[in-house]
């Protein structure tokens, strides 16, 4: 047998180390499914299994709440438009969430992963300067710069719709209180103090920059940044579906702007 039929060796068993099923026995990145079952909440879980370890109380509490902040904003974006037109025309729930699922791109959702980037490049040019502090103001200025020029946004900052988005400053304020509002987040409104001086503008940190920053600080990869926004995407998308199904009539015109709130009236905890 050549070398390469030996590599292409279908009974040679390929790799994973994520989940492991045996009879009667289920684990994944080593804990059995059914221990965890009652006593880890599903946001520990998607650390799990994005991580390959359970995370700390106060890293679980985080991520649960970086989920719940992104779980709807509702019938406008992108997603939620396509997921109605396509139930509208008679798709499956399955077929009208994956054509929500698929808006979520560059710029529906992409701006986390954008505005990670952005910030860990920051974290290099301090890591490698000399005087932060002028080095810093000098990186934001040509920041800003650059991105004007070639007439982008900066990812993480401003909004088409609130001028203080108030799931940034919840997140930002409870990453304080569990102690893991340092290092990123402290980069983060560091920089937005700069665009700030930079162009006289008050530019508000989005949710996008606020979860973006604590991506980091949970030491969870760029790349899966959109999936994690998919996730917690996901409940508000067959929300919309079901409705839509359920009281709408078939294959109607969807105004994106013309609709009105019909449901319960405001309600605290």
């Amino acid at each position: 047998m050549s070398e390469i039929e030996l590599e292409n060796d279908s009974s040679k068993p390929w790799e994973t180390k994520i989940t492991e099923i045996n009879k009667d026995e289920i684990r994944i990145h080593g804990y059995r499914l059914d221990e965890l079952m009652g006593e880890r909440s599903f946001s520990d879980m998607v650390f799990l299994m994005l991580k390959g370890e359970l995370p700390t109380e106060r890293e679980g509490r985080m991520l649960d709440t970086m989920l719940v902040s992104c779980i709807d904003h509702g019938v406008t974006p992108p997603s939620a438009l396509a997921a109605l037109t396509s139930a509208s025309t008679g798709a499956p729930y399955n077929g009208a969430l994956a054509a929500g699922i698929l808006t979520i791109n560059e710029h529906h959702g992409g701006a986390i992963e954008n505005a990670m980037r952005m910030l860990m490049e920051l974290q290099v040019i301090l890591d490698n300067s000399k005087d932060s502090v002028r080095d810093f103001s000098a990186a934001v200025k040509n920041l800003v710069s650059q991105y004007k020029e070639q007439k982008r946004k900066l990812p993480g900052f401003g909004h088409r719709i609130h001028k203080n988005d108030p799931r940034t400053a919840k997140l930002l304020d409870f990453a304080d209180e569990l102690g893991l509002g340092d290092t990123w987040v402290r980069l983060l409104t560091g920089l937005k103090d700069g665009i700030q001086k930079s162009t006289g503008e008050n530019i508000p940190i989005n949710v996008d920059g606020a979860v973006g920053a604590l991506l980091l600080v949970l030491e969870i990869a760029p790349e899966l940044a959109n999936s994690f926004f998919i996730m917690a995407r996901v409940p508000g998308l067959v929300a919309h579906i079901h409705e839509e199904k359920t009281i709408q009539r078939p294959m109607r015109r969807i105004d994106p702007v013309n609709h009105i709130y019909t449901g319960k009236g405001k309600r605290s905890l």
